[in-house]
């Protein structure tokens, strides 16, 4: 990875960390999950609110966490926010294998996710360090887990 795009990727990272979108807890969001990556330390709550057709109308997290985990729960909360749940999970699949190295193909191409991908392309160099996936990917597993009506998610 060019330095330059290293660089860019850790301020990405480091100002959804210091200043993370859509924490706080929502009065109105009947489901909730909690997260838990005890390797790192990280814990999540996270918050939906689904629409019509099974549209994400809102999503929000509150908790404390390691810098990659915060971004990833901030930026997930801004990317889902309109997406049906097939949608989501069909996106955090891909996420996942980008986290993971596997499926270059579908992260390369990134078909109906192309412009979610790019911007959540700044987490992709965990890749590099297998036990930080799991910091990137928690709050995913949390959202899904909000979703499906279970209460709690781990990455274990």
């Amino acid at each position: 990875m060019d330095e330059d795009i290293r660089e860019l990727y850790q301020e990405v990272i480091l100002d959804h960390g210091k200043n993370p979108r859509n924490f706080r807890h929502p009065e109105d969001a009947p489901l909730e999950a909690h997260g838990n990556n005890p390797l790192c330390g990280d814990k999540l709550t996270v918050y939906v609110r689904l629409g019509d057709e099974q549209k994400i109308e809102d999503a929000a997290f509150e908790g404390r966490g390691c810098a990659i985990s915060i971004a990833s729960a901030s930026m997930m909360t801004d990317i889902v926010r309109g997406k049906t749940v097939a949608e989501m999970e069909r996106l955090f699949g891909v996420f996942h294998n980008m986290c993971t190295g596997e499926g270059e193909a579908d992260i390369n191409t990134g078909g109906e996710f192309a412009d979610d991908l790019d911007k959540l392309r700044v987490l992709s160099g965990v890749k590099q360090f297998p036990m930080r996936v799991k910091c990137a990917t928690l709050a995913w597993h949390t959202i899904n887990a909000a979703i499906h009506d279970e209460h709690d998610a781990t990455t274990e």
